[in-house]
């Protein structure tokens, strides 16, 4: 009988989780990192939390670094990739999660600058991010392909009338753009895909005025709970693995039922 041959240790590869200081993105930092990642965390501000991911990530004994840019600045946005290509393995994933909310508001009072932000931020930066993965991962421009999933919301589907109608239609923007990249770049080895978080357990309800607003709105939840980071975390990595290699143009509701 031949003894069987070592298998061969997997080629390096990084992915880029924008806004992955807190919240969604430092449980998605967290876990890439357990499956073999090296990760890029992406922070606006907050330096000493990024690094905080960073050095648990380490301390795990895996691979991670911490990159500043504000995603709805492209100088900045194309300064972190460029980081990217020179301090972690090929790119081959990224995570589009940085996003803000507002203070609840109407239409009727909503301004200009708010929209401006909202827009910014939440749907122009994951167009300039996604552009810049597509650069690195296609194979149309000399890449081994990759993954891109994009952070979308319930509130896309529900409107959120009263509230924030403006970051749900920068969210339902994020599903057509899921839809119309996966079919430009699915014959060209990457897959894209969005997650649709429901009330999830994360201080964003804070940055919206409303810090216990995952309480208050757990009982319009079928399950009866808010969901957690972590569960959103476990849906974006399946969506970056070879586990997911026929899905692409999907957008997957993780709302407990909402």
């Amino acid at each position: 009988m031949t003894p069987s041959t070592p298998s061969s240790a997997p080629t390096p590869r990084s992915v880029l989780v924008t806004g992955g200081s807190r919240g969604i993105g430092a449980a998605t930092a967290l876990l890439s990192a357990q499956r073999g990642w090296a990760v890029a965390v992406n922070y606006t501000s907050d330096a000493a939390a990024a690094q905080g991911i960073v050095a648990r990530i380490r301390e795990a004994g895996g691979t991670a670094i911490a990159v500043q840019a504000d995603v709805s600045d492209e100088a900045g946005v194309l300064a972190m990739f460029a980081t990217i290509d020179r301090e972690l393995p090929r790119l081959e994933a990224l995570v589009n999660n940085a996003g803000v909310v507002d203070l609840p508001s109407r239409v009727d009072a909503t301004t200009m600058q708010r929209l401006q932000r909202m827009f910014a931020i939440n749907v122009f930066g994951s167009f300039v991010c996604a552009r810049e993965a597509v650069l690195r991962m296609s194979t149309k421009h000399g890449g081994n392909g990759g993954t891109i999933v994009n952070l979308s919301s319930a509130a896309a589907r529900i409107g959120s009338p009263g509230q924030y109608v403006d970051y749900a239609a920068a969210k339902g923007a994020i599903d057509v753009f899921t839809m119309g990249l996966a079919k430009e770049v699915a014959l060209e080895g990457i897959r894209v895909n969005a997650v649709r978080p429901g009330i999830i357990e994360t201080d964003i309800h804070a940055s919206g005025g409303t810090p216990d607003r995952a309480k208050q709105m757990a009982p319009l939840v079928p399950m009866q709970r808010a969901g957690s980071a972590d569960e959103v975390a476990q849906a974006i990595v399946w969506l970056m693995s070879g586990e997911s290699s026929y899905t692409t143009g999907s957008v997957i509701d993780v709302t407990g039922g909402r």
